[in-house]
């Protein structure tokens, strides 16, 4: 560990001591550490959120190309660093190396572009002149009217552990190009690479305030950052769980919420569908990010005609999926973020045995890797939908596996569950697929692909999460709508 690994706190363009000390940030695959993350006491975090509120008059009436640089220059930063980055994403996270410079960092990097264009996107939309008569409202006469974005204030940005790059990146850069301020608190597990997100857009020219970084490992922290009277509006990235606790919060005061939140994927996989296809795609749980990923096609519900061969061909995939050190050439599935959600995962493993599904495959601690908290990929079988390891989000290398006869058993299997984020379809009846996804209650489908189009609006239905955000609809996300008349 390194001094430049012992982290202060990022408050209003300065680096600031924690009052709390410092905890360990613990590298998931070595069970090292990586180094120490500050403590933020309540009054910084609330210090931080001012900070915000203060610089938001200034940055708000910043000109878009001001903005647009400024995120464009911080992009070129992350790619400038992006091997120190990568190095120590996949040491906070325990990502593969391929995962780590890929999708986290590049992720990251790509966002700021984006939203370096995006903070150029009209924010007007005019409408419909409209003919008033005299009457109380004042002379006849014809108004105009248009539709203006603008910005909401200061956001809370309370990001997820399993991406450290790309998840905080899709909330700050759209925020801060809409003339956001934003007080960003960062997973406790992994929020180094946050840091190193704040020295860029420091060096890049975000003025004091602009962006506050502040973390810990108490909960106390993130509920400070939620509560902070400055705030205007929350963007969170977790557990519904958490995020029911935040929206009763942001109830009391009508803060505005953008909620990113669990997942259950439902794969359909019909009798006609490209099975190879399909075990690809479903394949992706175990790869990317441990199965830590809330778009992950977790429970599949296979078509009878198809069920057997889809079990053999996902048993053969997973024979050849690598369990191991992260940084290590052909590993695809590393460790998962600690220990404690290693135990949560054998939990269920061990409660999906007790519910009668059938272990295929996977569920043990891989032999030869004494340190790291690491989980075999698993695949349950002839699972029914009132199983818990079928309604309930594991978050980790995990799929349960159900069989239907008809299409309209699938299509009720799939929307009997508290989420609705991301389902997948797999059929060689295009028609269907698309009949199909229409009648699926989720934010997104995916027919035929687990591949994503990164300017479609992506969030949740139900217990999934409130609003969308990705492409131009984060930057509505992160701003309101003001109506402005005049007579003609």
């Amino acid at each position: 560990m390194t001094e430049r690994l012992t982290e202060r706190l990022f408050i209003g363009g300065e680096w600031v001591e924690p009052d709390g000390g410092h905890y360990e940030v613990i590298n998931p695959a070595t069970e090292e550490t990586v180094g120490l993350a500050p403590e933020a006491s309540r009054a910084q975090v609330l210090a931080a959120a001012s900070c915000a509120a203060d610089a938001f008059a200034t940055w708000s009436r910043t000109a878009p190309e001001e903005r647009a640089a400024i995120l464009d220059r911080a992009a070129d930063l992350m790619a400038r660093d992006a091997g120190p980055n990568t190095v120590l994403a996949q040491a906070e996270t325990g990502a593969t190396t391929g995962t780590a410079r890929g999708m986290q960092v590049a992720v990251g990097i790509s966002r700021f572009r984006r939203y370096a264009r995006g903070a150029l996107e009209p924010v007007e939309q005019a409408l419909p002149p409209q003919i008033n008569e005299a009457g109380p409202m004042g002379r006849a006469g014809v108004f105009g009217a248009v539709a203006v974005r603008r910005p909401v204030g200061v956001v809370t940005c309370i990001t997820s552990y399993n991406n450290p790059w790309a998840n905080p990146a899709g909330k700050v850069a759209p925020a801060l190009a809409m003339g956001n301020t934003v007080v960003v608190k960062p997973a406790p597990q992994d929020p180094l690479s946050v840091y190193a997100m704040a020295r860029a857009l420091q060096e890049a020219g975000a003025p004091p305030g602009v962006v506050n970084v502040v973390t810990g490992s108490s909960p106390a922290v993130g509920a400070a950052a939620v509560e902070a009277p400055e705030v205007d509006m929350v963007s969170f990235t977790g557990s519904t769980a958490v995020g029911q606790r935040i929206g009763e919060v942001c109830g009391r005061t009508l803060k505005r919420q953008l909620m990113e939140l669990g997942g259950k994927g439902a794969a359909l996989v019909f009798d006609d569908a490209d099975l190879d296809a399909a075990v690809m795609g479903i394949g992706t749980t175990f790869a990317f990010y441990s199965g830590q990923i809330c778009t992950a096609p977790t429970r599949v519900l296979a078509q009878r005609g198809i069920y057997g061969q889809l079990i053999e061909k996902l048993t053969g995939y997973l024979a050849y999926m690598k369990v191991g050190d992260p940084a290590e050439p052909g590993t695809v599935v590393g460790p998962v973020i600690s220990a404690a959600h290693r135990d949560r995962i054998e939990s269920y493993v061990e409660l999906g045995r007790k519910e009668g599904a059938r272990l295929v495959a996977g569920g043990e601690r891989p032999a030869g890797l004494p340190r790291g908290f690491y989980v075999a990929p698993a695949l349950f079988a002839d699972c029914t939908a009132d199983m818990r390891i079928v309604r309930e989000e594991i978050f980790g290398p995990v799929v349960v596996v159900v069989p239907f006869d008809d299409e309209e058993e699938g299509i009720a299997l799939a929307n009997d569950s508290d989420y609705g984020l991301l389902d997948y379809v797999w059929s060689g009846d295009v028609a269907r697929a698309f009949r199909v996804a229409g009648r699926l209650r989720a934010g997104g489908v995916g027919v035929n692909t687990v591949g994503r189009n990164m300017e479609a609006p992506f969030g949740g239905f139900k217990k999934s999460g409130v609003g969308r955000d990705v492409g131009s609809y984060a930057l509505h996300a992160y701003s309101e709508i003001q109506a402005v008349v005049w007579p003609g």
